[in-house]
């Protein structure tokens, strides 16, 4: 939808020459007086307002003063009274911005570009901040990407069954957040979820720790315990880490799970049961199976569905909300008031590569806030926090080549070079335009359907 423009202007010839400047672009709203203005305010909330300084009756300060507040519209000073002293005080009484008459036109669609950008980016930083104060889209993971919402799709649908499932991802994907949300949504829901580090299963202690024990089955088992086959009854048994699982722990998983029974260490006695598995690794098993290091029967007994968790810096749209969620939990965590992560801050972050994934972003952020966390974030502040060592993350035109759509790879590699050039020219729309042989509203009309954020693209 177009931002809507109220000008509040007590001199008909400066409302003509304002409606002209922006006739199209917006939609326009007027007012003759602070009174009539109040009552257009009444009537709807718009996005900015050119708001003179001198007219008659009550001034243009007075209004200023009314609209102050976090939900207010921006609102930008324009008269012929032109001072120092005017632009301090309106600046203090929350104008976003001041110009003086006679105005250069190329500037005052700047600041109103720039004004009506900052507007769109508060209200999607307060949406997501909405969203983001309970679950994000399924569960903890957030993700906006069409792979994440298929992934998200296919995940829900595959809840609701006792399907086994293999989740496929590198590390710090969330592998385990996925499985526990998989959980937390099938009819197993109030009974237990138990997960166990395979990787972390020293050889002697596999059978006890999956199976359990009697009592002097072994030194230092002075009591009877359930392993965890046992402790996931009608439960869901979560095996992390599968493909370092050494073959024959794999074969002794593979007989529990294809029989429905365990036997504890220094038992006699069988016991069935009800157990549903959902498994995580970051290998490649195909590989490790034709390498001899997994069991193909066990793959397909643990895989009958698999879901893999792309990495980040193939899903770099996921990125801005990814962080604005984390930085929602750590003002909870820290129980303080924070500054907020401006748009360049958000894109440095799109650009990092991010081996350690979603894990590694969370860690960053959490760094940001703790030291930065008063400030407006800027991407000095974020290039501080950066791992030196991570490769750079793949241009557009990679990416682009990457994706299997061709809307998709045309949308990455537009996006990316429509933001390139906005902030070769600090992010005044007019003459990027110009200098990629657009005509202005055509690049405006562009940068609104790939959701371009135009003010916060000027400088960094």
């Amino acid at each position: 939808m177009s931002a809507t423009i109220l000008i509040v202007d007590d001199e008909p010839a400066a409302r003509y020459a304002l409606r002209r400047a922006f006739d199209g672009e917006f939609v326009l709203l007027e007012a003759a007086s602070v009174a009539e203005a109040r009552e257009q305010l009444r009537a709807g909330r718009p996005d900015v307002v050119l708001l003179d300084y001198r007219m008659p009756g009550e001034d243009g300060v007075v209004l200023l003063h009314e609209l102050a507040g976090a939900e207010s519209p921006a609102v930008i000073m324009v008269t012929g009274q032109g001072s120092e002293r005017l632009a301090v005080e309106a600046i203090k009484a929350g104008a976003y911005d001041y110009l003086s008459k006679p105005y250069d036109l190329d500037e005052l669609r700047s600041v109103v570009d720039r004004a009506v950008e900052r507007q769109s980016l508060r209200r999607e930083v307060a949406g997501l901040r909405g969203r983001l104060a309970g679950d994000g889209d399924f569960g903890a993971m957030s993700g906006s990407s069409r792979v994440m919402r298929d992934l998200f799709q296919l995940a829900d649908r595959v809840a609701a069954s006792d399907l086994s499932v293999l989740v496929l991802g590198e590390s710090g994907t969330g592998k385990d957040v996925l499985a526990n949300e998989i959980h937390r949504r099938s009819h197993r829901a109030a009974r237990p979820f138990v997960a166990i580090n395979c990787a972390a299963l020293p050889e002697n202690l596999v059978e006890s720790e999956l199976f359990g024990y009697e009592k002097g089955a072994f030194t230092g088992a002075t009591a009877a315990r359930a392993g965890k086959f046992e402790q996931a009854h009608r439960g869901t048994l979560f095996l992390d880490e599968i493909g370092d699982m050494t073959l024959a722990t794999q074969a002794k998983i593979l007989r529990a799970a294809e029989s429905g029974a365990v036997e504890r260490v220094g038992g006699a006695k069988t016991t069935n049961v009800d157990v549903r598995l959902l498994s995580a690794t970051n290998k490649n098993l195909n590989e490790a199976i034709r390498a001899g290091l997994f069991r193909e029967d066990l793959y397909f007994r643990l895989g009958a569905v698999t879901l893999e968790i792309p990495p980040l810096r193939e899903r770099r749209e996921d990125i801005p909300g990814l962080a604005l969620q984390f930085w929602n939990d750590f003002a909870r965590k820290y129980s303080r008031a924070s500054g907020e992560m401006s748009r360049p801050a958000l894109t440095r972050l799109m650009e990092h590569s991010w081996p350690g994934n979603v894990r590694e972003l969370r860690n960053t952020i959490e760094k940001i806030f703790v030291l930065n966390g008063d400030d407006v974030i800027t991407s000095a502040h974020v290039e501080m926090h950066l791992r030196k060592d991570a490769a750079p993350a793949a241009s557009a035109f990679d990416t682009a080549l990457a994706a299997n759509d061709y809307r998709d790879a045309r949308r990455l590699f537009e996006t990316e070079y429509i933001e390139r050039k906005l902030r070769e020219f600090n992010g005044n729309v007019t003459r990027t335009a110009a200098a990629i042989g657009l005509e202005r509203q055509s690049l405006q009309e562009k940068m609104k359907k790939l959701g371009i954020l135009r003010a916060d693209l000027a400088g960094n």
